[in-house]
């Protein structure tokens, strides 16, 4: 598979969540591989020789992740089939602590032998580490679970469903695009499974079993005359679900000026309106610059969400230890500790939720062994706590971790990444429609497009797919290239309602990046139409001089 293939296929098109680690998805296997699981006993058993190992060549704490993580790929373009790949990468990570430092080492010689060898690198590494100095490393508590287990809640196996029978629902999709008047299409469906198993020192035994889904599309149209084009996107979002995600619903649809999709996803209704709505783009006349109240579709506010709250709220960047992919924070623990900081305005109550369901980020247990929950982050726009893995806890006056823990693959080191992190619904009823209504000179935004943010988190521009203008409480039609610029506090303080719990609806990144060495993860940020009022809008497309 080409690089820009998979780039596609991963569902990057908004450029916004990085490259992934393509070394994590290790060899390419035969489809029926995919539905073989390893059984749980013969992992303990390789874990307890690591445990012992670490243990036996001085380890004061160690952990192990046995990690096979499997994947399918399924892609096309017009009437042809452009690629079918199924990959596995399969092997164990150790971590440890040894005179106050961490190690670690990583090995697919998934045998004794590899176990006790690998443990005692990771303790030889921790060894060598302490020579250099610095604070003892200080764990947050962590009760041992005993052997516990915890399965994604999904009704259909992905990798059950015959290759055959995803082709066609893709090349139908093709079919209905070009007939509609596409140029050129593309369609997709990325698969992936984490098969997890965790055993530390504190006594835990957890056997995971994960599941996400991405199906995509691009369709293109050109107009003959200028040869101009635009393109759309697909308006599904990649879900911690199974392969029902596909199996449309007339109760999981957001009508309106155009369809959008809550746990199901309709493919062939969403390429043949994307069709249409890419025509009426190239027709769109371009947006005034100016002051606009602006009302986001959850399935824009999404990145949003995520690269003004998600990220800025992570504690590595706000106490400067991780400045990768745009930069630090501007949040502080000064901030934090004032018990006062207005985030935004009354109406943002922003949580973190690791087990909300059908959301790509949901575990029962992180790669530190940590039960996972909810927290909230801003309550009633002030901001309330952090992000924090076991390491960190005390920095903030936590006596536990809050769950955050995470790596990309069995050879990455786990480190805090970031949990889905949402805005709740409005408490009183307030539908789309209703919102509308009473924005006089506004702009509608579906679909996340492309974006930039300072190396603070701070000033921003976010672009998007599909603009609606409203005029006196209507939707008067389509205009085009709108970004809105603000910075985060004022952004969020501008925000004036969140509509109800009926509009409630997950967006996310089947690949954010972070880190260095690169690790990529999975996280959703769920939200219902929101509206912001007085925001700067620029027009995309205009040049100086």
């Amino acid at each position: 598979m080409k690089r820009r293939d998979f780039i596609y296929l991963s569902g990057l098109g908004a450029g916004a969540m990085m490259l992934p680690d393509l070394s994590a998805f290790g060899k390419s296997i035969n489809a029926q591989d995919l539905l073989a699981p390893i059984d749980a006993k013969a992992k303990k058993a390789l874990a307890d020789v690591a445990l012992n190992a670490a243990r036996s060549a001085g380890a004061s704490y160690a952990d192990v992740r046995i990690g096979r993580y499997l994947s399918q790929f399924v892609a096309t373009r017009e009437q042809r089939v452009q690629n079918v790949s199924n990959s596995e990468s399969f092997g164990v990570g150790i971590r440890v602590i040894a005179n106050g430092c961490w190690g670690f080492a990583a090995t697919n010689d998934v045998t004794k032998e590899g176990m006790a060898k690998t443990a005692a690198r990771a303790v030889a590494v921790a060894k060598a580490n302490a020579k250099i100095g610095g604070k003892p490393v200080e764990l947050a508590p962590q009760k041992g679970y005993g052997e516990v287990s915890w399965k994604a809640p999904i009704e259909k196996n992905a990798f059950e469903v015959p290759i055959k029978e995803k082709v066609e629902l893709l090349l139908a999709a093709n079919a209905i695009a070009t007939k509609g008047g596409a140029n050129f299409v593309n369609s997709a469906i990325a698969m992936i499974n984490e098969q997890k198993y965790f055993a530390s020192t504190d006594g835990s035994y957890i056997d995971q079993d994960i599941h996400r889904i991405s199906p995509n599309f691009q369709v293109t149209r050109i107009d003959p005359d200028t040869r101009e084009f635009q393109s759309q996107p697909s308006l599904s979002s990649p879900m911690g679900m199974g392969y029902e995600y596909l199996t449309p619903l007339a109760s999981e649809k957001v009508t309106g000026v155009v369809t959008r999709y809550k746990q199901r996803y309709d493919m062939l209704e969403d390429i043949k309106q994307a069709t249409v709505n890419a025509g009426e783009k190239l027709k769109a006349r371009s947006v005034e610059p100016g002051k606009y109240d602006l009302v986001l579709d959850p399935s824009h506010l999404w990145l949003t969400i995520h690269e003004s709250v998600g990220h800025p709220t992570e504690l590595d960047r706000v106490l400067g230890y991780e400045a990768n992919f745009a930069g630090t924070s501007f949040v502080s623990l000064d901030k934090l500790n004032s018990k006062s900081f207005k985030y935004g305005s009354e109406h943002v109550n922003i949580h973190a939720d690791k087990l909300q369901k059908g959301s790509l980020g949901a575990v029962g247990y992180d790669d530190e062994g940590v039960k996972c929950g909810e927290w909230e982050i801003i309550k009633d726009g002030v901001l309330v706590n952090l992000q924090a893995i076991r390491d960190q806890a005390k920095m903030i006056g936590l006596n536990q971790s809050q769950g955050c823990c995470y790596a990309d693959s069995w050879d990455s080191v786990q480190f805090q990444r970031m949990p889905n992190v949402s805005l709740k619904p409005g408490k009183n009823p307030l539908s789309q429609e209703d919102m509308i209504k009473n924005v006089e000179k506004g702009i509608f935004i579906v679909n996340n497009g492309s974006f930039s943010i300072d190396q603070q988190r701070y000033n921003f521009q976010f672009g998007g797919q599909l603009f609606y203008e409203i005029k006196n409480g209507k939707i008067v039609g389509q205009i085009n290239d709108v970004a809105y610029q603000a910075n985060t506090r004022e952004f969020w303080n501008s925000c004036a309602a969140v509509c109800d719990e009926r509009d409630y609806r997950l967006g996310g990144s089947f690949s954010d990046g972070k880190g260095q060495p690169q690790q990529v993860s999975a996280v959703s940020h769920g939200s219902a139409t929101a509206r912001f009022n007085g925001v700067n809008v620029i027009n995309t497309k205009r040049r100086i001089g």
